[in-house]
C-alpha cells in the first residue's frame, strides 16, 4: 500500500477552473504561500494560473481562518502596492518524538518554527509512557491560550497497522501490540497522527529542505537500530501493512550477533550506534557506563580505538547502503544521526563503499549528513497533520 506524497513544484501548480475543485485550489494556494511567503495575492495569480478575484477569495478565507496574515506592502514603480502574505502563527502542532531512551514533547507553527521542547525518560510501560505524554501536552495547551491545535504527530521508532493504529514492530522500543493513537485523541480532541522515525525523516526532508527537484530519496537513520525511509518517483513507500524500508532487519551475515528484532546478524547489529559501542568494548579494557557521543568525543581527541570502532561502524553503514543502491537507485541519500557529527572523519568510509556498488550506467547518488535527528523527527511529525489542510499531493 503506498500513500502518495509528493514534492511540491509550483511549474506543475495549475489551479482547477470548476467551481467542484475548490478545494484542489485553495490546497494549491496555500502551499505556495508556504513555499514562497512572502508572496503577493498577484505572484499568487501568475504562480497557479487562477484569476485575482478567485485567488482573493480563497485568501481571504484563509486569512479569516488565521492560516494566513498579511504583512509587509512591497514598492512598485506605479499602481496599487502589493501587500504580502505569510503563515500565521496562531494555527499550531505538537510533536512527539519517542525514543527507547527519552521521548520529546514540542510545539510548533506550520512553519516549522518551535516554541516549546521537553524532553522525559521514556518508560518501559507504554501505558505510563502516553500518561506522561498527555500530562506535557496539557502543560502546553494549558500556557498557550488563543492558539488552534491541529493536531498530534507522533515519531516511532518501529512499524504500526495503519488499519488497527497499533505499534506491532519495534524492537529497539520494546513495546508490544499497543494502541498509542486512541487514548490520545480521547484525551485531545484533535486529530492524531502515527509514523516510523525514518518516514517521518523523509517527510521533514520533503517538507521543510527544498527538496523540490529530488524524487528520489532514501533516509537512513542511525541510532540505537538503523531505519529506512523511501521516497520514490515523488512518493513515499509504505507497503504492505506499513512494514516497507526495514533494511536495518536484513541479515548482513545469518550466523551474526542477535538483533532485537529475533533475527541474528542484521544490518544494524553491525552499524548503529550500539554495535560501535560493542566494537570498542571488545577491544579492551573500559570502565563502562559509556554512551555513543562519548565515543566520539574520544575518536575527536585521537583515541585510537574509538576511531578503529567508528570506522567499522561506518564500514558497515556503507556495506549496507549497498543494498539501497542497487535495488532503490536514489538521487540522494540523508543519514541522519549522532554519526554525522563527525562526518569529515567517518563519512569518507561510508561514501567509498556507496560507490563501490553502483553498476554500470548508474549514478553514485549523493550522501548528505543531518545530525538533528531529533529535529527532523519532530518536523516530520508537524507535516503528518499538515497534510489535513495543505494535502497529501505535494
Amino acid at each position: 500500500m503506498y500513500r502518495r506524497m509528493r514534492v511540491a513544484d509550483p511549474k506543475r501548480m495549475k489551479g482547477a477552473a470548476s467551481d467542484v475543485a475548490r478545494v484542489i485550489n485553495r490546497r494549491i494556494v496555500l502551499n505556495l504561500i508556504r513555499t514562497r511567503q512572502p508572496i503577493s495575492r498577484a505572484d499568487l495569480a501568475r504562480l497557479c494560473g487562477l484569476q485575482r478575484s478567485t485567488i482573493s477569495l480563497i485568501v481571504e478565507q484563509l486569512i479569516e481562518e488565521s492560516w494566513v496574515v498579511e504583512g509587509a506592502t512591497g514598492r512598485l514603480p506605479r499602481g496599487r502596492r502589493p501587500t504580502f502574505l505569510r503563515l500565521g502563527e496562531d494555527r499550531v502542532i505538537i510533536g512527539v518524538d519517542i525514543r527507547p531512551g527519552e521521548t520529546t514533547v514540542a510545539l510548533a507553527d506550520a512553519n516549522a518554527r518551535f516554541t516549546f521542547r521537553e524532553v522525559i525518560a521514556t518508560p518501559s510501560d507504554p501505558a505510563i509512557a502516553v500518561s506522561q505524554i498527555l500530562q506535557v501536552i496539557e502543560r502546553i495547551r494549558s500556557s498557550t491560550p488563543g492558539k488552534k491545535l491541529e493536531g498530534v504527530g507522533i515519531s516511532l521508532p518501529g512499524r504500526f497497522n495503519p488499519s488497527s493504529d497499533r505499534l506491532v514492530f519495534s524492537p529497539n522500543l520494546q513495546w508490544r501490540d499497543f494502541d498509542l493513537r486512541t487514548p490520545v485523541i480521547e484525551a485531545t480532541g484533535v486529530d492524531v497522527a502515527l509514523e516510523n522515525a525514518a518516514n517521518a525523516c523523509v517527510l521533514s526532508a520533503v517538507w521543510f529542505e527544498n527538496m523540490e527537484s529530488c524524487r528520489n530519496l532514501a533516509v537512513v537513520t542511525v541510532s540505537e537500530g538503523i531505519g529506512t525511509g523511501i521516497f520514490i518517483n515523488g512518493e513515499l513507500v509504505r507497503g504492505s501493512n506499513n512494514m516497507a524500508g526495514e533494511f536495518g532487519h536484513v541479515p548482513l551475515d545469518p550466523k551474526g550477533p542477535l538483533c532485537g528484532c529475533g533475527g541474528h546478524g542484521c544490518w544494524e547489529v553491525y552499524a548503529s550506534n550500539r554495535a560501535a559501542l560493542r566494537y570498542y568494548l571488545e577491544s579492551g579494557p573500559d570502565s563502562g557506563g559509556m554512551t555513543f557521543p562519548d565515543l566520539l568525543g574520544r575518536a575527536d581527541n585521537g583515541d585510537v580505538r574509538a576511531i578503529q570502532a567508528i570506522e567499522k561502524m561506518a564500514h558497515y553503514l556503507g556495506l549496507g547502503m549497498r543494498m539501497i543502491v542497487a535495488g532503490l537507485a536514489p538521487e540522494r541519500i540523508i543519514v541522519v544521526g549522532d554519526l554525522t557529527r563527525s562526518w569529515d572523519r567517518f563519512g569518507p568510509v561510508i561514501e567509498a563503499e556507496v560507490r563501490d556498488q553502483v553498476l554500470p550506467g548508474g549514478l553514485v547518488p549523493r550522501l548528505d549528513a543531518s545530525g538533528d535527528g531529533a529535529m527532523a523527527r519532530l518536523r516530520g511529525t508537524l507535516a503528518l497533520i499538515l497534510q489535513k489542510d495543505f494535502g497529501p499531493y505535494l
